[in-house]
């Protein structure tokens, strides 16, 4: 396989061919796409690793075969085995699935001219994400000069949902602005996160490393810089990001990292296994890879399904798949490894940041009798807080991966997170994350001021905590403070201990942070979770987004938005100031983004006292 130190002529874009479609090959053959706009060529469902199914199946991933003639890439791949969300989820979030055997593919969006692939101006792109192309925020591309910034989406969905085929995940914007984009499909659910005795651990993750792989050999032939590469998820994809930002064999495969709405969590192995062991319950067979491998792949998901329907972090029940400590990809958890390595103090921090994510994270199967508040906020929710406010995944000890970053041997397994100090971050969650939830179940009408009481006792919510999220909420109901106080614990309080701990440690890498305020009129869903990716991706227009949005969403808030990520891309900077002892969060909405310094700072320390 080839690297960006080793002969880069197996991997170019040439043009047009037949038909004048744009083509590129790449390591493993020629692939021919179309053009998704003017100057914007896209690739879709091209394969990053051999299909994982058959003897493949529960294994890591291996690299794509070597095919003869023209690849079309038109159309989306196959997405992974999973489930559509439950109501009323699924109205808000459109979940396409493509059916075959070939998931572990990526879409590729790139500038494109009459030769092929276009270059930028210099080694950290064009002057300013408002320059260039009229209607674009970003530079418009000049011709062969040097490889344009990547960046690699990793799609949210609690582990069990979602894909790249996501029409608010389209790439065009991007593209248009000067970004190379890429998104990646990984296995979900107990096929990517499942926790075996004789499978690798993590292939969900595995699989996101490989895509890593495959863009560094792969994306010159696009006109991107494997040097320059950002790989950005929110949700569960944050989770997933956090990971790979500790994981020893993701290191050196890529530059910056965009965090949204997820924090750095993960579970050990005697925990991880408690949903593999439910599932494999409900089925008769042994809680085995080789036992699942022969269940058929649709009673698998009806009982993956039936098991994960409800649970919680507020209340540390139920089931859910989560990222697991397993020694190779994580060789420890990433709470710990990216807020106390060379952090003055970091004991204390990370004996914090453990006690709150055994708390927090829920305990697997079975947990305790609940509270009755559980069956509100897990019922039918599909992407419910479990998978939202506390999203991983989990595997088992298993085999080596075959993607590996150079220089990421396990001798450096005892070095977590050194690397991830050099890289730049964005960092930042929704102000209202829990309203995806707690609004259409009813749960913020019904929750009622004993189930609260309840619900902050079993989750270890300080009683000093709550009254000052109370006294800043007088007209509140028991709802909408418990979801203020499972937003901030979950999300909002570990991201903010994550840039805090940079700062001490006086990283390489810069840090910044925000906060998506603008409210969805859609059923006073409010400034919720996932409400910020139509802006992101500048989507606004498709059906999808204006699920979440509604008709009329604030177009220049979503130009503001997508040109803070495309900046971040092109050269590390977002437009505002890196994270310090003012604690300054770029806010996007409801009014004119604008920077705060230390928002609702009472209710942090309140945390932290």
């Amino acid at each position: 396989m080839t690297t960006p130190d080793q002969d880069q002529d197996a991997v170019r874009g040439t043009g047009s061919g037949a038909g004048g479609a744009p083509e590129a090959v790449l390591v493993a053959g020629r692939v021919s796409g179309a053009f998704a706009a003017d100057g914007v060529a896209r690739f879709l469902g091209v394969p990053y690793a051999r299909a994982p199914f058959g003897p493949r199946r529960f294994r890591a991933p291996e690299p794509v075969e070597p095919w003869e003639g023209v690849r079309k890439a038109t159309e989306f791949g196959p997405t992974a085995p999973k489930r559509p969300y439950a109501p009323p989820l699924d109205a808000l979030l459109p979940d396409p699935a493509v059916e075959g055997d070939e998931c572990l593919n990526v879409n590729v969006w790139a500038p494109w001219g009459p030769e092929g692939p276009e270059g930028s101006e210099g080694p950290e792109g064009p002057e300013g994400p408002t320059a260039g192309k009229e209607g674009g925020t970003g530079a418009g591309p000049v011709q062969g000069v040097c490889g344009r910034p990547v960046m690699v989406w990793i799609h949210g969905g609690s582990l069990l949902h979602g894909s790249n085929a996501v029409p608010v995940y389209d790439g065009t914007a991007f593209a248009r602005d000067g970004v190379v984009l890429v998104s990646a499909n990984y296995r979900l659910g107990v096929e990517g996160f499942g926790f075996f005795p004789d499978a690798p651990a993590n292939l969900g993750l595995r699989d996101q490393i490989a895509a890593l792989a495959w863009v560094r050999e792969n994306i010159a032939a696009f006109g991107g810089d494997p040097g320059r590469v950002t790989v950005f998820g929110e949700s569960a994809g944050a989770i997933s990001i956090a990971a790979l930002l500790a994981s020893p064999l993701a290191r050196g495969l890529f530059r910056r990292a965009v965090v949204q709405s997820g924090a750095p969590m993960a579970l050990p192995p005697e925990r991880a296994r408690r949903t593999t062991e439910a599932i494999a319950k409900r089925l008769g067979v042994p809680a085995t890879a080789e036992a699942f491998a022969a269940v058929d792949r649709e009673l698998l998901l009806t009982a993956q399904t039936e098991v994960t329907a409800k649970g919680s972090p507020l209340t540390g029940s139920g089931h859910s798949f989560q990222i697991v400590v397993d020694g190779e990809v994580l060789p420890r958890d990433p709470a710990e490894a990216l807020t106390a390595t060379g952090v003055p103090g970091g004991n204390e921090v990370r004996g914090r940041a453990k006690a709150e994510a055994e708390a927090g994270a829920g305990a697997g199967a079975g947990a305790g009798a609940g509270t009755g508040v559980e069956a509100e906020v897990g019922s039918g929710a599909g992407r419910s807080p479990k998978g939202v406010l506390g999203e991983a995944a989990g595997n088992g000890p298993g085999d080596s991966l075959p993607y590996v970053a150079a220089g990421s041997g396990s001798s450096r397994a005892s070095e977590p997170g050194v690397d991830s100090a050099g890289v730049d971050l964005l960092l930042g969650t929704t102000t209202e994350e829990y309203r995806l939830w707690f609004v259409p179940s009813g749960l913020v009408e019904r929750l009622s001021p004993l189930m609260l009481r309840l619900a902050l006792w079993k989750t270890r919510v300080p009683s000093r905590t709550a009254r000052v999220y109370r006294a800043n909420r007088p007209q509140a109901r028991p709802g909408e403070v418990l979801g203020a106080l499972a937003t901030d614990k979950l999300l909002r309080v570990p991201l903010n201990r994550m840039a805090d701990a940079r700062l001490r440690a006086g990283t390489a890498g810069r840090t910044f942070v925000y906060e998506f305020g603008w409210p969805s009129p859609v059923l006073g869903l409010g400034a919720c979770h996932a409400l910020e990716l139509g802006f992101v991706f500048d989507t606004l227009d498709t059906p999808e987004a204006e699920a979440l949005t509604g008709p009329g969403a604030p177009r220049e808030l979503a130009a503001a938005v997508h040109a803070a990520w495309v900046a971040f891309a092109s050269d590390g900077d977002p437009g505002w100031r890196t994270w310090d002892e003012e604690r300054p969060v770029m806010v996007f909405g409801p009014e004119r983004p604008s920077v705060v310094s230390a928002p609702r700072e009472d209710e942090r320390r309140s945390w932290e006292e």
